[in-house]
């Protein structure tokens, strides 16, 4: 028998990112619209449900005009993990865990099911939380579009179009000063951004940590480009390339921090070559601004297909998009396995075709 739902939770978490606010749209009106529920944002993440005066009313009225916005109005934070919370006590940090705190404040607002929003981090949180008793649905975010069970994640159109628009304008100062521009964009643990985003913009290099580089080969790349009278490259670097163990001239890479792997690689390129460089670090650009039109359709369909899930009682499963229409998974099938490029794909094949080098030979 089919739970009676009367009141549905809405949570993000994790990094923010072009179309949330598409979601929670899309959601508040297919619940209250479609099956008169009453819904209830739950602010900065799970840290909602720890202290739930950070809750607040969701209708209608309260999210009209925000389709075209960036960011979310719920606010999000990936440092909210109840399991693992981490405050201070007496000037040290102590690890709490709030989960217990979470499913009895969940009782308490009388939510009758979650949907939560985010990439692997916030998922794992929601599936943990569903093996806890709590109804809840998932929902994939992450520009970094690396979420194994679906085809595609919202977020990743609209950096694709920030990253590709900086390569296009880097382009033409590249050309003008005969300068190699390394421009770094966002890709943790996948290199999709990068690999999109440098066909599309043409450019000369791509580097993604699916790929083992050397600036040897980077380099000669380089020079061969200019034997044949091209004055300037452009290198596009995702931020989770493995460094190789040294540089063209025998000298150790130091760790990165976030935001440096560009600058190091971009010196090392100078170092090898004698070439003016400049590197560009795209960073939390790509996530801000409003979402395109494709970010904003496939968000708007995630949000009502969760509310879809929770009607029919499919608890613990993740909204997806395979074959172009939108389907679940479970939760269990949704984390633990970041999506990654193939190196023998398609994709990367048609990049090798066209003349691009991924420094691996």
């Amino acid at each position: 028998m089919t739970q009676t739902i009367q009141t549905v939770g809405i949570a993000n978490g994790g990094g923010d990112c072009p179309g949330l606010n598409a979601v929670i749209r899309g959601a508040v009106r297919a619940a209250i619209l479609g099956h008169g529920w009453r819904v209830i944002g739950i602010n900065d993440g799970f840290d909602g449900l720890i202290w739930t005066e950070r809750t607040v009313p969701l209708t209608v009225e309260s999210i009209a005009g925000i389709l075209p916005r960036g960011g979310t109005i719920l606010g999000t934070t990936n440092r909210g993990n109840p399991f693992h919370y981490v405050v201070e006590e007496n000037g040290k940090k102590v690890e709490h865990d709030f989960s217990l705190r979470v499913c009895e404040n969940a009782r308490k607002l009388g939510l009758d099911a979650i949907i939560a929003i985010g990439g692997d981090g916030t998922l794992t949180i929601a599936r943990d939380l569903a093996r806890m008793g709590i109804p809840l649905v998932g929902v994939p975010k992450t520009i970094d579009n690396d979420i194994s069970a679906t085809e595609v994640t919202f977020g990743f159109d609209t950096a694709l179009h920030v990253a590709t628009d900086a390569i296009d304008r880097l382009h033409t100062t590249a050309e003008s000063h005969g300068r190699v521009m390394v421009i770094e964009v966002m890709g943790r643990n996948a290199g999709w951004i990068a690999l999109h985003s440098g066909i599309a913009g043409g450019a000369d290099v791509i580097l993604i940590p699916e790929i083992p580089f050397t600036i040897e080969t980077v380099c000669r790349s380089l020079r061969e480009r200019a034997a044949a009278g091209k004055k300037f490259s452009l290198v596009v670097v995702a931020e989770g390339v493995k460094l190789p163990p040294r540089d063209a001239n025998g000298k150790p890479f130091p760790a990165p921090r976030p935001g440096q792997v560009g600058i190091l690689i971009g010196e090392a390129i100078h170092e090898s070559l004698g070439q003016d460089v400049r590197t560009t670090v795209l960073g939390h650009i790509q996530r801000g601004g409003s979402p395109s039109p494709f970010d904003r359709i496939l968000a708007t369909r995630f949000g009502v297909e969760a509310v879809e899930l929770i009607a029919r009682g499919e608890f613990g499963r993740m909204v997806c998009l395979h074959a172009g229409e939108i389907e679940s998974v479970t939760l269990d099938e949704a984390v633990g396995v970041n999506r990654q490029v193939d190196p023998k794909s398609g994709m990367v094949r048609t990049a090798r075709a066209v003349g691009l080098t991924f420094g691996d030979q």
